[in-house]
């Protein structure tokens, strides 16, 4: 990939990386400094997930979509355990997420952007590169988005993620 496609596939890991990385994994960070580990594990109902079983989940799904799907890895993944009832610490949870995002940042830093419209099979399902990292970037925003929720529900707390000044949003994480 040569010219704008090239500076555009690029542009694209980039604010992947900044996404996860840089905004989610800090936000995921706050709500579990605000949480004690029986919130961490708490479950509104048997449909529900808890936020640990979230940070398993969120791990899971990055290893085996970017580290395994796009890097080459072995594909490790046992996905139904991470939605068995734990009482996990939450610190090894949220260190071993933060790795795996660590590891899949490497892998995406290191990806040609003429390599976004190759295909993976990834839970065997033929997809481009690009969809994978789309897939990732929006189901980590939606799991963070429901551990940002239940920090709200379980503490009663603004987790005060933007300082708003003259009408002007900036981030505070």
């Amino acid at each position: 990939m040569s010219g704008s496609a090239g500076r555009t596939g690029g542009a694209l890991l980039e604010v992947a990386r900044d996404y996860l990385r840089g905004e989610y994994v800090p936000k995921i960070r706050r709500c579990l400094d605000r949480l004690d580990r029986d919130d961490v594990w708490w479950r509104p109902n048997e449909a529900c997930n808890s936020v640990g079983n979230l940070l398993l989940h969120l791990a899971g799904n990055t290893r085996q979509w970017i580290v395994s799907g796009i890097g080459g890895a072995e594909d490790v993944r046992r996905r139904a355990r991470e939605f068995e009832r734990g009482d996990g610490d939450p610190e090894e949870l949220f260190d071993h997420l933060r790795e795996t995002v660590d590891e899949a940042c490497g892998v995406l830093e290191g990806l040609d952007p003429g390599a976004l419209g190759e295909v993976r099979t990834i839970q065997g399902q033929e997809v481009t590169v690009l969809e994978a990292v789309c897939h990732v970037v929006e189901h980590f925003s939606m799991h963070t988005g429901q551990i940002v929720y239940v920090t709200k529900e379980r503490t009663g707390r603004n987790l005060e993620f933007y300082r708003v000044e003259d009408g002007v949003a900036e981030e505070n994480w």
